[in-house]
């Protein structure tokens, strides 16, 4: 990409993996997924509609490519080379996207303090809309494992850790509680918690604040 790279996400299988340039000067850079083994690069989305891509994702089993521009997520077969669907957000401005483990649930958060729930069984709008902070919401992720949790970032300094329990029952609707608000980073210019990532096999999540640390909850 030509301008700095905001995201870079791996497919759980490591063979792809994928870079976010949201103010790349071209529309093809925005986003680019790279093909490991193959030692190639595709552009994908070079007429993509929406505005600026802001993030993106791999679903875990199939081969469909999520990208969240900044109201809307598209969801795209990259074995056919062509659009599925589009999952409308009601949100002003998307800055994070996570697929749960089951590739049937998506969500967003949102610089407009939301985080936007779908369930793709049930059509591409919101499933539910949460709103349990003050200021932006940076990051919203599922912990890629067996745990039923939901992390999710913001510029009030604050993480909120969610239960979020999905069964495989189709009839049986989410169970979403939030268990935890974790306080330790401090704002600094305006900005507050920029990201987290969970530990792949244990409900350790790291957090890494505005204030220049980084931290380790457990």
């Amino acid at each position: 990409t030509d301008m700095d790279v905001q995201q870079f996400v791996w497919h759980v299988k490591g063979n792809y993996c994928a870079a976010v340039s949201p103010k790349a000067r071209a529309p093809s850079n925005q986003c680019i997924i790279h093909a490991v083994h193959q030692q190639r690069s595709m552009r994908p989305f070079s007429k993509l509609k929406g505005g600026q891509v802001q993030s993106c994702a791999f679903h875990p089993s199939k081969p469909h490519f999520f990208v969240a521009t900044m109201r809307s997520v598209r969801i795209y077969d990259l074995q056919k080379q062509q659009p599925l669907k589009q999952l409308v957000s009601g949100a002003k401005w998307i800055s994070s996207i996570t697929l749960h483990n089951s590739g049937d649930h998506v969500v967003v958060g949102s610089y407009d303090r939301r985080v936007v729930w779908w369930d793709l069984d049930l059509g591409t709008k919101p499933y539910k809309t949460l709103q349990y902070h003050d200021k932006a919401v940076r990051c919203a992720t599922f912990h890629p494992g067996k745990f039923p949790l939901l992390a999710c970032t913001s510029d009030d300094a604050t993480v909120s850790i969610l239960y979020a329990k999905v069964f495989s029952d189709l009839m049986q609707s989410p169970m979403i509680v939030p268990v935890k608000r974790l306080r330790d980073h401090a704002v600094h210019q305006g900005l507050g918690v920029l990201w987290c990532v969970w530990h792949p096999n244990q409900p350790w999540l790291f957090t890494v604040g505005a204030d220049h640390r980084v931290f380790l909850w457990a």
